[in-house]
């Protein structure tokens, strides 16, 4: 198993962790040389693999008429570009019948105050996802994606909150999220497992992680 993360103190973490389980190394989706050193490692390491989880993200809150060229190319080339090109070059390397599951977002459909471009990037990546099941069908290779909503992560999700703001951020999900709490990395996890490995006739679909945030459920 190979695992990636952009942060080097993450990346040390994760090696401490994981041990001789994962082959653990530093590599950042929104930079090509990177995602062509990670095909490398790949080819180098493994003569084929059996799933590929494109799960790198970014989400910058600020209203559009506060999103500068920088920002939003920053959101474009981490959920999008980098997620287009990843799949691009390990697509050779996963083995006919193998799978992919791509991570988008609970806002990957309508509007909020803030999230118009890391909507908008996530949007494209369900798109993208489409394409690719199409495009591999020949080779029986799936493409689904998992749909998270509030999810119980360090960060929340979201890059330069304070810790105030994280806190109200989180206050903010557990309300309106249906089933009235977040969910954890731990049962994302397991949508994504499903999808990559026990789901074997379903292709080109999301699966929502998300308390029936995205649903349109109404409760008191």
């Amino acid at each position: 198993m190979i695992v990636t993360g952009r942060n080097p103190k993450h990346v040390e973490e994760a090696k401490q962790e994981l041990g001789d389980r994962a082959h653990v190394i530093r590599s950042d989706a929104s930079v090509m040389t990177d995602i062509d050193a990670l095909a490398a490692c790949v080819a180098e390491r493994f003569a084929e693999i059996d799933f590929v989880h494109i799960n790198a993200g970014i989400a910058i809150l600020e209203l559009f008429t506060e999103v500068t060229e920088s920002s939003y190319d920053l959101t474009f080339d981490v959920n999008t570009k980098g997620a287009f090109f990843t799949v691009q070059r390990l697509a050779p390397y996963i083995r006919e019948g193998g799978s992919i599951v791509m991570t988008s977002s609970v806002a990957d459909e309508g509007g909020t105050p803030g999230m118009s471009v890391y909507s908008a990037s996530k949007a494209a990546l369900r798109s993208l996802a489409s394409g690719f099941a199409a495009e591999l069908l020949p080779r029986r290779i799936r493409v689904n994606v998992v749909s998270p909503g509030f999810i119980k992560t360090p960060i929340m999700g979201v890059a330069g909150f304070s810790e105030s703001e994280r806190a109200a951020f989180e206050e903010i999900g557990d309300r309106i999220t249906p089933m009235k709490r977040h969910g954890t990395p731990e049962e994302v996890a397991e949508a994504v497992l499903f999808l990559a490995f026990d789901a074997t006739f379903t292709t080109g679909a999301k699966l929502s992680v998300d308390g029936g945030l995205g649903q349109g459920l109404s409760v008191e």
